[in-house]
């Protein structure tokens, strides 16, 4: 049964795009109804969509089967088509979370290889779609990022055109039976740019066939967080209060973007390896990293967090073994 048009939520779509553009941006709507030659894209300003008259026209077609998407990065002005070569600037990264949505998300969001998401889109149950808005990036280097993210977190890796399209919140998503209210949750209102996504991104290659990412050389000199992994394993080993190590570890690096965050995870991580070295069966391993943060996160995303950790840990004490026991060249 179809829910009352007075619940097909305008508000957000203006919201959203308020906050996703620039006031004379030019950007693109594709209004796609089920019948191909019932499907239109309209280039027009931000302006003009944020009429009341314009947003019910929306809304309308809308409750008649339409989906409304809203392209991801404005157009140059004057554009008569959304073709890459018509974008003004980089504005979005984005990633498609289709299969496995919530615990990715969650992993996602647990990581500190990528600043948290400026809003998430919840396109259906369990299916997301993340954008980060960025500065700085070319056409090329955006879509070099987005076919990373989708390999590193498990997202869709058809959605890395830079001229893509995205589900506009505030309005129904008819692909299933009852149609899905597609709606947004704003995270941050920060600007990220390519200093803050630590990810490897190759740089010839044309497809990412592999979920590892190209390690580079390391250089001579440790960094800053190298020195900390050091300086924690080894308080941990001589018996150092998780605790109390996460806060002094946290006023320490008061440059990171969250440095509790930060702290929390270099400890865990560090707490993990030692565990497993030790002997420790993973899944013990999982319970008491859920318990140490129980006060401080949330019960689900600390069990996805836990684990993740745990694994993480894992594949380090399995590379330090491989590395022990390899010959000398």
């Amino acid at each position: 049964m179809r829910p009352p048009k007075c619940e097909i939520a305008t508000g957000i779509a203006r919201d959203f795009l308020a906050r996703s553009f620039a006031p004379g941006e030019t950007i693109a709507l594709l209004i796609r109804h089920q019948a191909p030659d019932q499907t239109w894209q309209r280039i027009v300003s931000l302006e003009r969509v944020l009429e009341p008259h314009y947003l019910a026209w929306l809304a309308n077609e809308n409750w008649e089967g339409a989906n409304i998407h809203v392209g991801a990065n404005p157009l140059r002005p004057h554009s008569r088509k959304r073709t890459k070569d018509s974008i003004a600037r980089v504005r979005h990264l984005y990633l498609d979370l289709d299969h496995d949505g919530e615990l990715r998300l969650a992993t996602l969001r647990a990581s500190d290889r990528v600043p948290e998401p400026n809003a998430i889109v919840r396109t259906s149950v369990g299916k997301y779609q993340l954008l980060w808005r960025v500065s700085g990036f070319s056409s090329e280097q955006q879509e070099a990022m987005l076919k990373t993210l989708a390999s590193v977190f498990g997202g869709d890796p058809a959605c890395t055109d830079s001229n893509r399209v995205l589900r506009l919140p505030g309005f129904l998503n008819w692909k299933y039976v009852p149609a899905f209210p597609v709606r947004v949750e704003y995270l941050s209102d920060a600007t990220w740019n390519r200093d803050c996504f630590h990810l490897e991104v190759p740089l010839s290659e044309p497809r990412l066939g592999s979920r590892l990412i190209a390690r580079q050389p390391r250089p001579l000199k440790r960094s800053r967080s190298e020195k900390d992994w050091a300086w924690v394993l080894a308080e941990l080993a001589q018996g150092a209060d998780a605790a109390e190590l996460t806060r002094t570890l946290a006023a320490r690096r008061s440059d990171k973007t969250n440095p509790l965050y930060y702290a929390q995870r270099t400890v865990d991580v560090a707490s993990a390896k030692l565990w497993l070295s030790g002997g420790i069966q993973i899944e013990d391993v999982i319970r008491m990293l859920e318990r140490r943060r129980c006060a401080e996160i949330p019960a689900a995303l600390g069990a996805v967090r836990a684990r993740e950790i745990a694994h993480t840990a894992r594949r380090i004490v399995a590379r330090s073994t491989a590395q022990a026991s390899a010959p000398a060249e």
